[in-house]
């Protein structure tokens, strides 16, 4: 069995994480000083890949201006959202529910915009695990929430999933490599500028727990997940991958009550349960198609 197989599963876990270690980070520093930081050794990473591989000369304008878009719309304006309604006192548990519905809206513009065919059962799932999403992050209703962050949550909303179906009309003439080394360049001008603008003065204490959250993130997430994310959206629908984001919020509380003592209740559990049985009636192969 290849190690390709276990990507879907690979993905969830290292992505789940980032909302961990993010967390950690921002004991230590401002959000966009973070990931500027952040950024600048991905960036480096990236570009020492390419000059090693010798995949400058083979970069069309037009393919590196498609990378620069992804780039802020993925690494810039969706992380720039998250951080920025935390920031502004959006819990994070509200602020994940909200960018998961992320495969909603995916599979509601995919057919319009990029002529994919949702089914009926697709569509189910996809109900079924925001479902369970639900259960796990307890939206409370009755909770006052700050505008800005309520504004920012959906900003980052928009932007991850406007990255997805962007990613899928592209031409993919660029490297892997290269393509993400462009992203990541696009991401680190991008939150610079919103360090400038917004932190006065930005924050960066090298702590321990600030130095292994961030490399984490840098290798785990930045190399490992979105080098994983890009390959399932190329491979796959951008409403079956898109599912996989439903998983995302759950693990993550998972991840937080092993590592950071949160509490875990029995509802998380069952929530759990109920949003991976959804990703998997959305994403398995349809048998009547494989019969045709």
């Amino acid at each position: 069995m290849s190690i390709i197989t276990f990507f879907p599963l690979i993905f969830v876990l290292l992505w789940a994480s980032a909302f961990v270690t993010g967390k950690v980070i921002v004991v230590d520093a401002t959000p966009f000083a973070a990931l500027a930081f952040r950024f600048l050794f991905v960036t480096l990473g990236f570009f020492l890949v390419m000059t090693w591989r010798r995949e400058w000369q083979r970069a069309p304008l037009r393919s590196v201006g498609e990378a620069v878009g992804t780039g802020i719309l993925f690494h810039g304006v969706y992380l720039a959202g998250v951080f920025y309604a935390v920031m502004n006192g959006l819990p994070a548990g509200i602020t994940a529910l909200i960018v998961s519905l992320q495969p909603l809206l995916t599979s509601a513009l995919a057919g319009p915009l990029l002529s994919e065919a949702v089914s009926r059962r697709q569509w189910m799932g996809l109900a079924i695990g925001f479902s369970g999403t639900a259960c796990v992050l307890g939206f409370d209703v009755g909770t006052s929430l700050p505008t800005m962050g309520l504004v920012s949550a959906v900003i980052a909303l928009l932007a991850v999933t406007s990255g997805t179906l962007w990613q899928k009309t592209l031409t993919g003439k660029l490297p892997l490599a290269t393509s993400n080394g462009y992203q990541a360049a696009a991401a680190l001008l991008f939150h610079v500028t919103l360090m400038g603008m917004f932190e006065h003065p930005p924050k960066l204490e090298p702590t321990l727990p600030l130095v292994v959250a961030m490399g984490w993130q840098v290798f785990a997430v930045s190399f490992g997940a979105f080098t994983i994310l890009m390959y399932l959206i190329a491979h796959n629908s951008a409403s079956k991958t898109s599912a996989l984001f439903f998983l995302v919020p759950p693990v993550a509380a998972l991840i937080s009550w092993a590592i950071l003592d949160e509490t875990l209740t029995g509802l998380d559990i069952f929530g759990f349960v109920i949003a991976s049985y959804g990703v998997y009636v959305a994403t398995r192969p349809n048998p009547m198609a494989q019969t045709t």
